[in-house]
């Protein structure tokens, strides 16, 4: 088979394009272990572990029945496409979104205030 010399450039450019695109994936640096936890970050973690990992894994963005949390809170965005930062976070577990539901009457602003905290570590 021969291709023309300016296609087999098109070509090349397109190849040499998709491999440097491949390795852009923005991945973030992993997040805290647990020994680096504060006591906040750590308490945190506890009622994320009892309130919110039956559908949110934290160590990965792969969905589970909610989205996966990992690098959440260091990314421009969250997975709904609204800013990533404690407001809305914080509105998102006090008063639910779409399958996720309200957790403003079982949790206390201290408990918000420490699973916030904790989200941060991811």
């Amino acid at each position: 088979m021969n291709i023309p010399s300016k296609s087999r450039l098109l070509l090349f450019t397109c190849a040499i394009a998709i491999a440097l695109l491949a390795g852009c994936k923005h991945d973030l640096p992993p997040g805290k272990s647990d020994s680096e936890l504060t006591p906040t970050e750590l308490h945190g973690k506890k009622l994320f572990v009892a309130r919110c990992a039956a559908c949110h894994d934290a160590y990965t963005t792969k969905p589970f029945h909610g989205p996966g949390l990992a690098g959440m809170m260091r990314r421009q965005y969250l997975p709904s496409g609204a800013p990533a930062n404690d407001e809305r976070v914080r509105a998102v577990i006090v008063h639910g979104r779409t399958n996720m539901p309200a957790f403003g009457n079982s949790l206390d602003d201290l408990q918000i205030n420490d699973l916030i905290a904790y989200l941060h570590t991811l």
